[in-house]
């Protein structure tokens, strides 16, 4: 006959605390969604070697004036003994390349190329990011709102979206860039330039991340935590921005971060074509644009920057990915 079986001795009585010691001798700890989220992404390389870039670009831009005192020469100092007086050719081997100008001089004027590369990024740089923000803080929340309160406001507020995104926004800015003063609202030069492109930039193309926040407001104003918030008597104000708001950062920081180097694109192409930063203020547009008419003979002077634009942004849309499938499982491909 089988012998009853012994409840008391049984595992099921087990405190948590003794389970915890018999699994593998260490204690059981959870694990937050950040905690999780960068495991995920420390196991994909590409995002790292992405992120690792970024912050690279980052610290070059910040610290330009000290990288540039130890390692290059003034930006705006011309070398004209360094170039060929016949045709304003640089002197030597890959445009003038030297130890005392890492990635040689440009043609015509002979200042140095690392200098104004490292210059560039600090502009670039500070267009793309000033532009995201706004762009983030206009497009969360008119985002929240539409999705949030749904109705008429939602219909008005998609449809603003849509006629900001048929906006023709580069002819609109080339227009607009160009015909501005030389000093306005107590700012000029290479300054007031920089700002128009920050709020052309980042006032038109709020829609992209709008679309996306209100989306994912209107799946989560359905949940339950949105339902106990409201039965306790929260605002709409309280629910949006203490409530919802918390739970959309993931998507915010990803769509940020692939943002940005479209962002850097938008402002060496209005660079390019003249409307944008202007000389003697580097960037990497105008240097593009002024290697048009050198590249025959000194095709290192078009090279240079376009690696320039090619990495960063590279670098930012790996990162993005790799944030993206970190923070969002159910995304990956």
């Amino acid at each position: 006959m089988t012998a009853p079986l012994d409840v008391s001795s049984s595992n099921l009585d087990a405190q948590p605390e003794a389970i915890a010691a018999e699994v593998g001798g260490r204690k059981i700890e959870g694990r937050s969604l950040g905690q999780i989220a960068w495991m995920r992404l420390k196991r994909d390389k590409v995002a790292i070697a992405g992120g690792v870039i970024v912050v690279f670009l980052i610290l070059v831009a910040i610290f330009a004036p000290l990288i540039v005192k130890v390692f290059g020469q003034p930006p705006d100092e011309f070398n004209t003994n360094l170039l060929d007086p016949n045709i304003g050719a640089p002197l030597g081997k890959w445009g003038g390349i030297s130890s005392s100008h890492l990635l040689g001089v440009e043609p015509n004027n002979g200042r140095d190329v690392f200098s104004r590369i490292v210059y560039g990024a600090r502009v670039s740089l500070l267009v793309a990011f000033l532009a995201t923000l706004l762009s983030v803080l206009i497009g969360t929340v008119l985002g929240v709102i539409a999705g949030y309160f749904g109705g008429f406001v939602d219909t008005f507020i998609s449809r603003v979206m849509d006629l900001f995104l048929a906006f023709p926004l580069l002819l609109f800015a080339i227009a607009l860039v160009a015909v501005i003063p030389d000093s306005a609202f107590g700012l000029s030069g290479s300054t007031l330039r920089i700002a128009v492109l920050v709020v052309i930039i980042g006032f038109f193309n709020w829609p992209y991340i709008g679309r996306i926040i209100r989306g994912q407001t209107l799946s989560l104003r359905e949940k339950e935590f949105v339902d106990a918030a409201r039965s306790l008597g929260g605002r709409s104000g309280y629910i949006m921005f203490r409530e919802l708001l918390p739970n959309l950062v993931a998507p915010i920081l990803v769509y940020a971060t692939l943002i940005i180097p479209t962002n850097i694109l938008f402002e060496a192409a209005l660079s390019f074509l003249g409307v944008g930063v202007r000389p003697p203020t580097p960037s990497w547009g105008g240097m593009l644009s002024s290697a048009i008419s050198t590249y025959t003979f000194d095709p290192a002077f078009m090279i240079v920057p376009g690696i320039a634009i090619f990495v960063t942004v590279m670098a930012f849309n790996l990162f993005g990915d790799g944030l993206r499938d970190a923070l969002d499982p159910r995304s990956n491909r």
